[in-house]
């Protein structure tokens, strides 16, 4: 029962953020298996502000053990 939260800068349309939604379900069943009914997708919109502090410590550099592709930048590039 796969649940993936995308957290990302605010700004997006609805229909982009849809299309990624679709695009992550599509590419999880294919994958995994699984049944669309068992997919679920969430958004959680973080400012540029905040992102260091409530992105980039806690799952990034906290979580680095779980994190399969990393970002290009690092901390110094946020402000």
């Amino acid at each position: 029962m796969p649940h993936v939260i995308v957290k990302l800068w605010p700004g997006k349309s609805d229909d982009q953020k849809q299309r990624l939604s679709d695009a992550i379900v599509r590419d999880v069943t294919s994958i995994l298996n699984y049944g669309d009914e068992s997919v679920s997708v969430a958004f959680e919109e973080v400012s540029a502000r905040d992102w260091k502090s409530k992105v980039y410590e806690p799952d990034i550099v906290g979580r680095r053990d779980q994190l399969i592709k990393s970002p290009g930048y690092g901390a110094s590039d946020l402000t």
